[in-house]
């Protein structure tokens, strides 16, 4: 039997909080489908887009520049969620303050090694800083009321199966 990835098994979490196709009117990324919106992928065919395309996007967009392959992979799982539902720079930034880290946006060496020295001292201590950081801004937006119950339960289910993976669960 052939090993799944990190990041294969990351995305199936992604895929199935995204879901299908979506055109919701109060929604700014538009007509979207697992995740991928019109806005940000203005020369993509949402309607006819692939799983697999999907999964090329996720990883070339989010997950190699938020190092998931470089992460635990519990932070991995968690951080990859955070940039493709707020974007790579508020994930990274995120990272940065739960560590310690200079917060540049970018992840880099000295990121890491803070995030690693981080998540090695208190795993889950470490995740629910993650969270925090993540319902902290949801709060702040205009959409929360529309949004908010839906985001508030995807943070809970993505640390929920984050903390799976932690040598302290």
């Amino acid at each position: 039997m052939e090993k799944v990835s990190n990041f294969e098994q990351a995305l199936d979490l992604i895929l199935k909080h995204e879901g299908g196709y979506v055109n919701h009117p109060e929604d700014p990324g538009g007509e979207t489908k697992y995740g991928i919106s019109k806005r940000a992928y203005p020369n993509e065919d949402i309607v006819n887009l692939t799983k697999e395309r999907a999964g090329q996007l996720y990883r070339r967009d989010y997950w190699d520049r938020i190092k998931g392959d470089d992460l635990p992979y519990p932070v991995g799982l968690f951080s990859f969620d955070t940039a493709v539902n707020l974007g790579t720079s508020l994930a990274s930034r995120a990272l940065q303050r739960a560590s310690g880290a200079e917060q540049d946006g970018v992840i880099g060496p000295k990121t890491i090694e803070a995030v690693w020295e981080a998540y090695k001292a208190s795993q889950n201590h470490f995740l629910d800083l993650l969270a925090k950081e993540r319902l902290d801004y949801y709060a702040q937006l205009t959409t929360f009321k529309t949004f908010g119950r839906g985001w508030v339960r995807r943070v809970n289910e993505t640390l929920t199966e984050s903390k799976k993976w932690t040598d302290n669960s």
